[in-house]
Formats: C-alpha cells, structure tokens, sequence
C-alpha cells in the first residue's frame, strides 16, 4: 500500500495513477495535528487495513496529477540518520564504527517542495539519497532477528548536508544536519509487504537529468537488522520514527540555486524538489567520484 498525504493535509492510498482518500475511514483516530493522525494509523494500522483496502477497491479516487501532495510523514518523532553506514562500492575494508545522530523534525518537506540553501556559510552543501525504514510500533533493545516486526514500511529520504558549520573542532551534526528543508521524505510511504527485499534495491538520484547517485542498498557495512537493533537499544523508537539508513558518498556533489533533483529507490517512487538559494553561490560541480579521481579533496570548493 503507498499512503500519501495531499492537498490540506488529507491522508489517501494511491491506486495506479489515482488517489483515494481515506481520511473519513481513519478519522477517529485521536489527533489534533496531521502528523498525528499519520502517526496514529501507522500504530493502529492493522486496525484500519480492511477498511482502508474496502475504502480503495470501492472508490474511483482523483487523478494523481491534480493533488498537491505533501510529506508523507509530516512530522516524524525521531529522525535517527545513519551515518558512514556504506562500504563505498568495496574501498572500505570494513565498516565504520557505527554510529548515528538526530536530524530535526521539523526539517521535513514533501514532494514538489524547495530545499532552501542556508544563508550561512557552510563550505558546501550536498544531496545524500538515503533509503528510509518507517517504525510501525513502539521498539526497545530489539534483536536483529526481530527487526521486520517493527518496520512499518519504507520511504525515499534526502539527507542535506550543510558541511563546515558550527564550532572548528567539534562533531558539529546539528548545524550540518538540521537547517529548514534539509530532510525531503517522499513521494509517498510503501509499506513493507511490497519490498520483500530492502537490502537488495537501488537507490537514485539526479541533479537536472544526470545521474550523480547510483547504489545499491547491499552495500551497506551495518545491514538493516543490525541498524535496528543498535538504534532501538540507545532510544525507544515510535511508530512514524524514520531511520535513514546512510547513503554511498561516491555520487554526492554540491547543490546549487536553481536545481531540479530527484530521488527513486527501487518501488518507492521518484521525489521531486527544486532546490533555491538567495545568495547564488555556485561550487565546482564534481562528485566526491570524479574528485578523487583527479586525486583531489573530496569536497568541491566554492568558487563565488
């Protein structure tokens, strides 16, 4: 099922190229806000399922290209991000120690919507497609041989990287993580019973038509299981929590005003966002890829 959430913050289940809106079927769910109430159907969603697949098989819906659709999740709890968590194509030996950190909440934007370049001074920002594991119920020290039994469902998931801000000398992840706009979900959440496989989809990404991420989720050095399991033993996990499960840095490269980025991972959909930035910097437009290959740093530096 792909749940969405559209127009004045309805909740609908898109059905080929339609929307059904559902929200008449889930609307005593206790809520006050939209996130609430899709945080609410993702907890009691076994509660819900019959009447939602009767609500879909027996309404017509409105075309998918009439509605404005927003994040499916509109206000996540937790966003717990992975982070060095891939083996970068094999030139990692091992994986890193893992190791995660907090994105804020209320950084999250929808399909359709605009990243916006902070106006601070970071050395650059970049784009990094991540594959997103939605938590279905309350999760504490579970194992890893459990894990499926807590993932609600999956989404694609941009993490934007504010890079050089904060204090020199300090792990700096708030100012780099948390700017407004830095964390696109969307177009829609899959629930899990349709990727049979999570560990085996490729993840996309592209700036203006060219490919710049290409990867596979068995790349991963720290598996879906483990990630669970480590997460859900430092803080209980809720239903709606994301964890974006770290990206492959060959393919990231810097954003600039102007931009058109999407992302698709394997049966989730393709995100769509422009991207601005008032001050119009531009930075060199190489991949951490191309860079290394001329033996340069990593990271494209600013040129105005």
């Amino acid at each position: 099922m792909k749940i969405v959430v559209f127009n004045d913050f309805k909740v609908g289940v898109v059905r080929a190229s339609s929307v059904v809106d559902i929200t008449d079927v889930i609307s005593d769910i206790p809520h006050i806000r939209p996130d609430q109430l899709v945080n609410g159907l993702i907890e009691h969603f076994d509660q819900y399922k019959g009447k939602i697949e009767q609500k879909v098989a027996s309404s017509q819906g409105v075309p998918l290209n009439s509605v404005l659709l927003r994040s499916p999740l509109p206000k996540p709890p937790k966003l717990v991000c992975m982070a060095v968590n891939y083996m970068e194509d094999g030139t990692r030996s091992e994986p890193a120690p893992i190791n995660a950190f907090l994105k804020s909440p209320t950084s999250v934007i929808g399909d359709g919507d605009t990243v916006e370049l902070t106006v601070d001074n970071p050395t650059v920002v970049e784009n990094e497609a991540e594959l997103g594991l939605v938590i279905g119920k309350r999760a504490s020290k579970v194992k890893a041989e459990n894990w499926r039994e807590y993932v609600f469902g999956y989404v694609n998931f941009i993490d934007v990287s504010s890079r050089g801000l904060g204090a020199p000398g300090m792990d700096n992840f708030f100012p780099t993580k948390s700017q407004y706009t830095s964390a696109p979900i969307g177009p829609w959440l899959v629930t899990a019973d349709e990727i049979p496989d999570p560990q085996n989809i490729q993840v996309r990404f592209w700036v203006n038509g060219d490919l710049k991420q290409n990867y596979n989720t068995n790349d991963m050095g720290h598996k879906i299981p483990r990630v669970v399991e480590w997460t859900s033993y430092i803080t209980t996990l809720l239903p709606g929590d994301v964890i974006a499960a770290g990206t492959n840095h060959w393919g990231l490269g810097p954003l600039h005003d102007g931009d058109f980025i999407e992302m698709e991972t394997e049966g989730l959909g393709r995100l769509r966002l422009k991207v601005k930035d008032i001050r119009q910097r531009q930075w060199v437009r190489e991949t951490h890829r191309e860079r290394q290959a001329k033996g340069l740093p990593a990271q494209a530096p600013r040129i105005q």
